[in-house]
C-alpha cells in the first residue's frame, strides 16, 4: 500500500492548524482548536487489547456517565483533577504483552453519523508537554487513522515516556518522536505524522498479570508555541460555560453577553436558530426527542457541546 496515497486522500479532510488551549484537568474536553462542525474532538477515551483478545482494562475512581451522556468522563476528572485510574494487564492468549490508555481525538468524527476520525494539522503545537503520574513506563503515540496505522504496519510514531509515582512534566517535540523499527511497513518521521493527526495516545504496555495507576493532569502544546491568551479568546475558552436543558428550553451558564445559538441534529442540519443573552433561554419545542449539538458564538462565548432532549 503507498502511504503518499493514503496522505492523498486524508489531506482533503484535514483542518489547518492552531495552538491549542493547555488541558489542566478540570473539563473532559481537551480543546484542541481543531475541533471541526461534530463537536467531537478531544474528548477522552480508552483503548485496551480486547481488540486482540486481551483482557486488560482500566479500573475508574468513579464510575462514567452525567445526566446526557452515559459514558461521559467528566465525573473521573472531577474526581481526579485530570483524569486517573487502576491499571489491570492481563494477556490471556496475546503473543505480546497487554496494553491499555486514553487519549483523545485531534478533530474529531466525520460526521454525527460516522465516527471515523478525521485528520488534522498539528504542526503548530511543536510538539506535546504532559504532566503525569504512572507506575508503569507508558509512552505518548501518534495515532494517524486506521489506514495510514496499517500502511506503517501498525508502527505508529511514539515517545517513550518514563516511570513516575511522584509526577513529572515533559516536553516532547514533534522531531523527538520515532517509530521502533520493528514493523514491516512505510516510515514517517513525528514532524510528517504531526500534519495528519488523527489523536494523541497515552499507551501503558507491560508484562501479564502486572497491575499498577496513572494520572494525568496537564497536557498542552511546547511552552515556546503560541498558547492562546489572548482576553476574548480566553472567555471563549472557560470551562463556566455550560448548557441547562429544561423540558423543551435550553439556557447557558457563563455567557455574559449576547451569543448567537444553532441547534443541529444528527444528521448535521441546522434545525434551530436564536440568540441569548445571560440567563434567558431558547425555546426547542418544536424539536423531536433525542442527541443534539449546540453552538454559541459571540464576543464572550465561542462554545458547542451536545445535549439530549427527552
Amino acid at each position: 500500500m503507498n502511504i503518499k496515497l493514503i496522505y492523498t486522500t486524508v489531506a482533503a479532510l484535514s483542518i489547518a492548524a492552531m495552538a491549542f488551549y493547555q488541558w489542566d484537568g478540570e473539563t473532559e474536553k481537551v480543546n484542541t482548536e481543531l475541533d471541526n462542525a461534530t463537536a467531537t474532538a478531544g474528548y477522552w477515551f480508552e483503548f485496551n487489547d480486547s481488540i486482540d483478545s486481551g483482557l486488560s482494562k482500566i479500573i475508574w475512581p468513579v464510575e462514567k456517565g452525567s445526566e446526557w451522556d452515559e459514558n461521559s468522563y467528566q465525573p473521573i476528572v472531577d474526581f481526579c483533577h485530570g483524569i486517573c485510574g487502576h491499571v489491570v494487564l492481563s494477556g490471556a492468549a496475546l503473543d505480546f504483552d497487554p496494553y491499555v490508555g486514553v487519549g483523545f481525538n485531534v478533530v474529531g468524527y466525520a460526521s454525527l453519523t460516522d465516527s471515523t476520525p478525521v485528520p488534522g494539522d498539528a504542526s503548530a503545537w511543536g510538539g506535546i508537554k504532559i504532566s503525569y503520574t504512572c507506575t508503569f513506563a507508558p509512552v505518548l503515540e501518534l495515532d494517524l487513522g486506521e489506514d495510514v496505522n496499517k500502511a506503517l504496519g501498525n508502527d505508529k510514531p511514539v515517545y517513550k515516556l518514563p516511570k513516575s509515582t511522584g509526577g513529572t512534566t515533559k516536553e516532547i517535540p514533534w522531531e523527538e518522536f520515532a517509530q521502533g523499527g520493528w514493523g514491516k511497513g512505510e516510515k514517517i518521521t513525528g514532524p510528517e505524522a504531526a500534519t495528519k493527526l488523527v489523536a494523541i495516545r497515552f499507551k501503558i504496555q507491560s508484562r501479564d498479570s502486572t497491575e499498577g495507576s496513572f494520572h494525568i493532569y496537564q497536557i498542552g502544546p511546547l511552552p515556546n508555541k503560541p498558547l492562546i491568551s489572548d482576553a476574548p479568546r480566553a472567555l471563549r475558552s472557560a470551562p463556566g460555560v455550560n448548557t441547562i436543558v429544561a423540558g423543551r428550553r435550553v439556557s447557558f451558564t457563563g455567557i455574559t453577553s449576547s451569543a448567537s445559538v444553532e441547534i443541529i441534529n444528527l444528521r448535521g442540519q441546522i434545525v434551530k436558530k436564536g440568540s441569548v443573552q445571560g440567563t434567558s433561554a431558547l425555546d426547542l419545542s418544536a424539536l423531536d426527542a433525542g442527541v443534539y449539538v449546540v453552538r454559541a458564538s459571540g464576543n464572550s462565548v465561542d462554545f458547542s457541546g451536545k445535549i439530549v432532549l427527552k
